[in-house]
């Protein structure tokens, strides 16, 4: 599969929005009904166990709703312990399927992956696209203008204060206070973490010279999970951190600089990135990983995007696991699927022609 005809695919979104209290709410209730008033067992029967990626927690806890309120002899458990100890659990084989918002690296597909079959490798697929955000509670301030050096210079303790000069360029029209700057990072190895720190080095690779990584590298205040990191924002002073969109709740979240103009985050504006962004070339054609084109200044496009996978066998050591894998997967990555998740969380639904792809490699499990 050439980049030349990958790059050449459409990833558009039609819809977006933020996952709010009601909506929770809402999805609480229904997951209370599904256990209440499951469907009549159908074909499908059998335990899934999954974990990993917390940006995705929401989107799982719509498509495993939806799945078993038409599968009623299906239960599936995910755990949203982050996408490092989910990789390592479905690499030990201690879980059937991985969420993560890193692919697996090339040295992962090196080790044995035991709960596969003898031999078998694991596949990528990109199931879940959502813009990462730069959430805030600054005295006084109700929106920020950020650029790439700003945020690095942030995270990296180079910014001290909130008036900062740099940051006061960025904002004239706004008043910064004269307070010392908390930046909140994940203390966890996430995929966050790394889709989070390969903008900033790809962005501004003078003040951010670590490359792309799982661990943050610097110092400042550490939470676990994307809820802990809103947690610790909320309930801090003159704070910032970087979450999925998702999990922004009603926290002001600041406008990034893309070429001249400061972009706010949309689904749509991340779906805009992956058109220019090629697959990358794997040993199988099916390990679908997407190289996020992080520099791109194309009118519209919100670069800080998280693109999230589901991770999965290519073969399983038996037909009925694989089976209810290629089941459940085969929704998260349909249309239907992603609507649903988009509607509820704000992320962006793959296109057709990409779902399809997605679903093709999907098929593929064995």
């Amino acid at each position: 599969m050439s980049d030349s005809s990958i790059s050449a695919r459409p990833r558009t979104a039609l819809r977006s929005g933020r996952f709010g209290a009601a909506a929770l709410s809402a999805l609480l209730l229904v997951g209370c009904a599904v256990n209440e008033t499951a469907a009549e067992p159908g074909p499908l029967q059998g335990v899934l166990v999954g974990a990993g990626s917390s940006a995705q927690s929401i989107a799982q806890e719509v498509w495993v709703s939806e799945f078993q309120t038409a599968n009623g002899g299906v239960r599936i458990d995910y755990d949203p312990v982050g996408s490092g100890a989910g990789r390592e659990q479905f690499i030990e084989g201690g879980v059937d399927f991985a969420g993560s918002d890193a692919a697996l690296s090339e040295d992962d597909l090196e080790r044995e992956f035991a709960g596969c079959a003898p031999g078998s490798k694991a596949l990528d697929l990109p199931v879940y696209v959502a813009p990462l955000v730069l959430i805030f509670n600054i005295d006084g301030v109700e929106r920020l203008n950020l650029d790439p050096d700003a945020i690095a210079g942030i995270f990296s303790g180079r910014i001290e204060r909130w008036n900062d000069p740099a940051l006061a360029a960025l904002n004239p029209d706004v008043e910064l206070p004269d307070e010392i700057v908390t930046a909140v990072h994940r203390s966890d190895p996430s995929g966050t973490t790394k889709n989070f720190t390969d903008y900033l080095h790809a962005n501004s690779p003078e003040i951010w010279p670590d490359e792309a990584a799982d661990e943050f590298p610097y110092g400042g205040e550490a939470a676990q999970g994307n809820s802990g990191v809103v947690n610790s924002v909320t309930t801090g002073r003159n704070t910032i951190g970087y979450v999925d969109a998702s999990r922004a709740d009603d926290l002001p979240v600041a406008a990034l600089q893309v070429g001249d103009e400061f972009v706010e985050y949309s689904a749509e504006a991340a779906a805009r990135v992956l058109d220019e962004s090629p697959l990358a070339e794997r040993p199988n054609e099916h390990d679908l990983v997407v190289e996020v084109d992080r520099t791109s200044t194309a009118d519209g496009v919100y670069p800080l995007v998280l693109v999230s996978y589901a991770i999965a066998c290519e073969e399983y050591p038996d037909e009925r696991t694989a089976e209810l894998v290629r089941a459940y997967l085969s929704y998260v990555a349909s249309r239907e699927g992603q609507l649903e998740v988009s509607d509820l969380a704000g992320s962006a639904p793959l296109s057709e022609e990409f779902s399809a792809e997605v679903l093709e490699a999907v098929a593929a499990i064995r």
